[in-house]
């Protein structure tokens, strides 16, 4: 009788095709720069440094890079055709903008709107002095 190739290797075949080795890659990828953005987090919260400007920069690089390692390990598009790629990142990159022009608008109008209240509270406001009625003959 032949052995079965599960017996003589004591694992499943089907199971040792499977190369978990990116996946832990990526997972040691994706625990670094957490610690990273934690780390940094953590001497903001203590000191001034570094700038909420430059911090934040600092965490948007971070998380578009943890999105790239997730997108192309775990959705497989690292090894997809370019055309594939770019149907997926094109529309990613018009929502962003689209992100990034709403939130633009959004503080044009809020700008718009201070000026004009404070435009209007001074026209309504009550004038400061009342002038006093003069001494003489009541009616």
């Amino acid at each position: 009788m032949y052995m079965s190739s599960i017996e003589t290797t004591g694992h499943d075949s089907a199971h040792s095709s499977f190369d978990t080795k990116p996946i832990w890659r990526t997972f040691w990828i994706l625990l670094g720069i957490t610690l990273v953005e934690l780390t940094l987090a953590t001497i903001h919260m203590k000191t001034e440094w570094p700038s909420k400007y430059v911090l934040n920069g600092i965490y948007l690089i971070l998380t578009c890079a943890k999105a790239f390692y997730i997108i192309a390990e775990f959705m497989h598009l690292r090894h997809e055709i370019k055309n594939m790629i770019m149907t997926i990142a094109v529309p990613a990159c018009l929502f962003i903008w689209f992100i990034i022009a709403f939130l633009w608008d959004g503080a044009s109008y809020n700008q718009l709107r201070n000026r004009y209240d404070r435009h209007y509270a001074e026209k309504v406001q009550a004038p400061k002095e009342v002038p006093a009625e003069k001494p003489g003959k009541p009616e």
